[in-house]
C-alpha cells in the first residue's frame, strides 16, 4: 500500500501543473450552478450565495479528510488528475463568489428587486472609461466593421468590473454586464437603465438566465407635503367672515388611494380634505349661460359626528363646454426622465397616460414634448394631434436615466409654448414628475416666482403627480397654484383616465379663474364655525375685493364643494366659553330685519371671466329654507361629501370629530351612494374598509 502512494506521489511531482481549458471550465460550472439551483429552487437568492456554496465546499473537503486513504489506493492516476482539475475549479468558484461579495453587494445592497430588464443605453456606457466597459477588448484587437468577425471575448475581472459598479451607484448610469466568467455576477448587458435610491436596492439572481440584475428604482420614506394646521375654530362676534380661494384639485386623494391600496395609511399632511371631497361629483344644477359660469347650491344638515352642531355644504358646478366650442389647445408636454422616473408607476404609466390625453385633442390641437434629466431638451416640436402615429413614437422613444433639471425643462417648455402662442386659444404646459428636482434650481420660492411671471403671458401650468417613496407633492403644489392650473395625481391607468379623457374640458379648459368665496355669518344665528379643509387656500378678508390677488381657476364641468361645521347660537355644543367683561351676544341683528334674522350667513363668490381682468360678484343669503332636520332627509350629494370630509378628517386624527369612526363612515357612505356609473363612490367605500387594517408606517425593505 506505501508502495502504490509511493508511486503516486513521484507521479504528481513530475506532473506540471496543468490549468483546465475555458471550455472545461464553463462546463463544470455550468453543471455545478444547474445543479445548485435544482437542489436550492426554494430558497431566496442573493447575497447569501457565498456563505451556501462555501458551506457546501467545506462539507465536501472535511468528508475527504475524514475517508481512510487505503480506500483509494486503487485509484488511476487519470481519475486523480480528474478530481484535481475539479477541486481547482470548485476553488475557482469559491474565491470568486467572495470577490463578487466584496465588490457588488456593498456597491448594490441598497437596491429594490425587479424582474423587469429594459435595454441599456449603449451611448452612456460607451462614454465610461475602458476600465469600466463591460468585455472591452484593447484597442489593438477589437475588431470593427460588418465584414470582420469579433475578436476573442476577454475575460474581465471584478477588480475591473468596479469602476462600472461605483458609476451604477452614483446613479443615471445603464447597468451592464461586468463579467461572464461562471461564478461571476453577470449584469446582462440588456439590463434596464437606472438611477438608484440612496435607500434601498439589493441584486436578485433571474431565473431565466442565472444573471444578476439591478432593479428599477425605489425610494422610501421621502415624500413631501406641506405642513398643514387644520383649521381652527373661529367666534362669530370676533371674526364673522371667512374668506378662501377655491380648489379643484384632486391630488390628495389619489395619493391617498395608492397608500392605501399598499395597505398603508398616508401621512397626515398628505390628506387635504377639500381635495378627498372634490373628487367626486354631485350633481349641482349647471348654468345655463358661460356668461354666468357657475352658481351656488347651499344645503344645511345635522352633523353625523356632533349632533350639537351643522354642516353647511356649498356647492359650486361649472359651465359644460360643448366640445364643439372649447378652443384650440396649445399644448408642450413636459417630461421628467430622470433616473427617479424609472419605476413601472412612474414613466411608463406616464407615457400611458399621456396617449389616453391623445385621444380627448381635436385634430388640429397642437401638441409638443419636452423631456429633461441631467439637462433638458425638445423631443418633439409642435405636432398636430392629427399626426398621431409620430406623437406615439416621440412617447415611445423616453427612457429614464440621470439626475433632474427640473427647472431647466420648465424654461424651455415655455418657450416653445410661448412661441406657438395663440391668443384665443388655450396654451399650457403639462408637467408630469415625481417632483425630485435635484439639478439646477430647486428652490420652491424661486421656481413660484418664475412660474408666477410667466402666466401673465397667457400660458399656464399644469401639474401630473408620479409614484411614491420620493414624491415632491409640495413643489408640484405651488407651481400648479401659481401656474393657473390644476394638480392631480395619476397613481393608475384608470385615474388618468378620469383626468385627462373624462375629464378632459375642466382639466384643460378655464371657464373662470381667480374665484374666491367670501362667506359672512350672522352672529344672531351662529356662535361657532370652522371651515373643512381648504388650509392651503385661505385668504385675507381684504383680499377677496383686490382683483390683484391670485386665486384658484375653475375648469370646464368642474364641482367645487366647501364644508362648514357651525355651532347654532344657543347650543350646548358651543366649544369656547362667553367673555365676562363683554356684552350678552345680540339677540337679533344690528337693522333687526325680519329676513335677516332667518340668515345663517351671506355668501359672495367672486370671479372673472377667462378673457377678463377685472372680476364679476354674486351674492346669495344662506336661510333656514336650505336647512333639513336630520342626515336622513339631506340631499344624497350632501351626505355623501359629509361622510368623505369625515373620513379624512379620522385619517388626519380626528380632532373634531369625536367618537365618528371608519365604520361610520361606511354607513353614511353606503346611505348616499347613489348613482354610480364608474364606480368611484364604491370604490371610496373600499378604501374606508382599507384604512381599518391599514399599517401605520410602511414595512422597511429588506
Amino acid at each position: 500500500m506505501s508502495d502504490e502512494l509511493e508511486r503516486m506521489k513521484q507521479a504528481f511531482r513530475r506532473q506540471e501543473t496543468l490549468r483546465p481549458d475555458d471550455a472545461a471550465r464553463q462546463a463544470v460550472m455550468q453543471a455545478a450552478m444547474e445543479q445548485f439551483q435544482k437542489e436550492n429552487a426554494e430558497i431566496r437568492q442573493g447575497s447569501g450565495i457565498g456563505a451556501r456554496l462555501r458551506e457546501r465546499s467545506m462539507n465536501l473537503l472535511t468528508a475527504l479528510k475524514r475517508k481512510p486513504m487505503m480506500n483509494f489506493a486503487p485509484l488511476n492516476l487519470r481519475y486523480t488528475l480528474a478530481g484535481g482539475v475539479s477541486l481547482a475549479a470548485l476553488a475557482f468558484v469559491i474565491v470568486n463568489v467572495d470577490q463578487i461579495e466584496q465588490v457588488l453587494i456593498p456597491a448594490a445592497s441598497k437596491y429594490e428587486i425587479d424582474e423587469t430588464r429594459l435595454p441599456a443605453d449603449k451611448e452612456e456606457l460607451a462614454a465610461l472609461p475602458d476600465a469600466a466597459q463591460p468585455n472591452a477588448a484593447p484597442p489593438a484587437t477589437r475588431a470593427t466593421g460588418p465584414e470582420l468577425a469579433p475578436a476573442p471575448e476577454p475575460e474581465p475581472s471584478v477588480a475591473a468590473s468596479k469602476p462600472k459598479i461605483e458609476a451604477l451607484a452614483r446613479g443615471g448610469v445603464p447597468a451592464a454586464a461586468v463579467g461572464r466568467t461562471a461564478g461571476q455576477a453577470i449584469l446582462s448587458e440588456e439590463s434596464q437603465r437606472l438611477a438608484f435610491s440612496p435607500q434601498q436596492a439589493r441584486i436578485k439572481r433571474s431565473q431565466e438566465s442565472n444573471e444578476f440584475v439591478v432593479p428599477h428604482y425605489q425610494d422610501q420614506g421621502r415624500d413631501s407635503f406641506s405642513n398643514i394646521v387644520p383649521n381652527p375654530l373661529k367666534i362669530v362676534t370676533q371674526e364673522p367672515v371667512s374668506t378662501f380661494s377655491v380648489d379643484v384639485d384632486t391630488a390628495s386623494y389619489a395619493f391617498v388611494r395608492g397608500a392605501l391600496n399598499r395597505s398603508v395609511l398616508p401621512q397626515k399632511d398628505a390628506v387635504r380634505v377639500e381635495e378627498l371631497i372634490n373628487y367626486f361629483d354631485y350633481n349641482y344644477d349647471v348654468p345655463e349661460d358661460r356668461a354666468e359660469p357657475f352658481k351656488a347650491n347651499i344645503s344645511i344638515m345635522p352633523s353625523p359626528w356632533n349632533v350639537d352642531t351643522k354642516l353647511l355644504r356649498i356647492g359650486i358646478k361649472g359651465y359644460e363646454l360643448p366640445r364643439t366650442d372649447a378652443p384650440k389647445a396649445n399644448l408642450v408636454f413636459l417630461i421628467d426622465t430622470s433616473g427617479s422616473m424609472n419605476a413601472p408607476d412612474k414613466l411608463p404609466l406616464l407615457r400611458n397616460s399621456f396617449k389616453l390625453l391623445l385621444s380627448s385633442l381635436k385634430p388640429d390641437d397642437t401638441v409638443a414634448i419636452v423631456a429633461y434629466a441631467g439637462s433638458a431638451g425638445t423631443v418633439l416640436e409642435p405636432t398636430e394631434a392629427a399626426d398621431k402615429n409620430k406623437i406615439l413614437a416621440a412617447l415611445d422613444r423616453l427612457s429614464a436615466g440621470g439626475s433632474t433639471a427640473g427647472a431647466e425643462g420648465i424654461r424651455q417648455a415655455y418657450q416653445l409654448a410661448e412661441r406657438q402662442l395663440d391668443e384665443s386659444g388655450v396654451n399650457r404646459v403639462i408637467l408630469a414628475t415625481d417632483g425630485d428636482f435635484n439639478v439646477g434650481i430647486s428652490d420652491t420660492e424661486e421656481l413660484k416666482s418664475f412660474v408666477e411671471r410667466k402666466r401673465k403671458t397667457g400660458v399656464t401650468l399644469s401639474v401630473l403627480g408620479f409614484g411614491h417613496g420620493n414624491y415632491n407633492d409640495e413643489l408640484m403644489q405651488t407651481l400648479a397654484q401659481n401656474g393657473n392650473g390644476n394638480a392631480a395625481y395619476i397613481d393608475t391607468l384608470g385615474e388618468a383616465r378620469k383626468v385627462l379623457v373624462e375629464e378632459a374640458g375642466s382639466t384643460l379648459f378655464t371657464i373662470a379663474k381667480d374665484v374666491k368665496l367670501q362667506l359672512e355669518f350672522n352672529p344672531a344665528m351662529v356662535s361657532e364655525y370652522r371651515l373643512i379643509g381648504y388650509e392651503t387656500r385661505m385668504l385675507n378678508r381684504e383680499d377677496f375685493n383686490n382683483d390683484k390677488v391670485d386665486a384658484g381657476d375653475i375648469g370646464a364641468g368642474h364641482t367645487v364643494t366647501a364644508l362648514y361645521e357651525i355651532t347654532p347660537a344657543g347650543s350646548p355644543g358651543q366649544q369656547v366659553d362667553d367673555l365676562r367683561y363683554q356684552s350678552e351676544r345680540p339677540a337679533t341683528t344690528t337693522n333687526n330685519s325680519p329676513d335677516k334674522n332667518n340668515e345663517y350667513g351671506f355668501l359672495k363668490i367672486r370671479y372673472k371671466l377667462p378673457d377678463s381682468d377685472s372680476s364679476t360678484l354674486t351674492s346669495t343669503a344662506i336661510t333656514r329654507a336650505s336647512e333639513v332636520t336630520s342626515v336622513g332627509q339631506a340631499p344624497q350629494s350632501t351626505r355623501f361629501a359629509a361622510a368623505v370630509a369625515g373620513f379624512g378628517q379620522v385619517l388626519r386624527g380626528g380632532r373634531y370629530t369625536g367618537d365618528f369612526s371608519y365604520d361610520h363612515v361606511i354607513d353614511l357612505a353606503q346611505s348616499a351612494k347613489g348613482e354610480d356609473p364608474f364606480g368611484y363612490r364604491a370604490e371610496f367605500i373600499n378604501l374606508v374598509r382599507l384604512a381599518k387594517s391599514a399599517a401605520a408606517l410602511t414595512p422597511q425593505r429588506q
